[in-house]
């Protein structure tokens, strides 16, 4: 919108007169919602996430019985695994509701399979709160 070509986390946008999602940064999304705070605070929450991601591998995961790397964190139980074919998988447990879910693709090595893991508990996050009612956030 203001012609700014360099934007860290972009918000998509949709606009009446325009038949294209515009990609703004978090400026140009406040004016476009009339909205001081929410676009503020998506960004932020991205910020945050980026952060953790970046941080994730160095955390202290504990050992199962099994040998296999876990933590318990925001509400779930995260595993990695190696598989029979040399590849790593994982699995995330919602510890309120006991639901779980398994990767889909292999992994080359844990450290992969833990950041999948991060990716995939962040995303069940931001299901369980877009359930709620709440805000899922922005993307980056």
């Amino acid at each position: 919108m203001c012609g700014r070509e360099e934007i860290r986390y972009v918000h998509h946008m949709a606009h009446e007169d325009y038949e294209d999602l515009l990609d703004v940064g978090c400026v140009c999304a406040e004016k476009m919602e009339d909205d001081y705070i929410n676009p503020r605070r998506r960004e932020q929450d991205l910020k945050n996430v980026a952060g953790r991601r970046k941080r994730w591998l160095t955390r202290k995961w504990k050992k199962s019985r099994s040998g296999n790397p876990y933590l318990k964190t925001d509400g779930f139980h995260i595993v990695v695994y190696p598989l029979s074919d040399g590849s790593w998988g994982g699995k995330i447990t919602d510890l309120g509701t006991g639901d779980a879910v398994t990767n889909k693709r292999p992994y080359a090595d844990a450290g992969s399979a833990k950041l999948g893991a991060f990716d995939g508990m962040v995303f069940l996050k931001g299901r369980k709160v877009a359930s709620a009612g709440g805000n899922s956030g922005a993307q980056g």
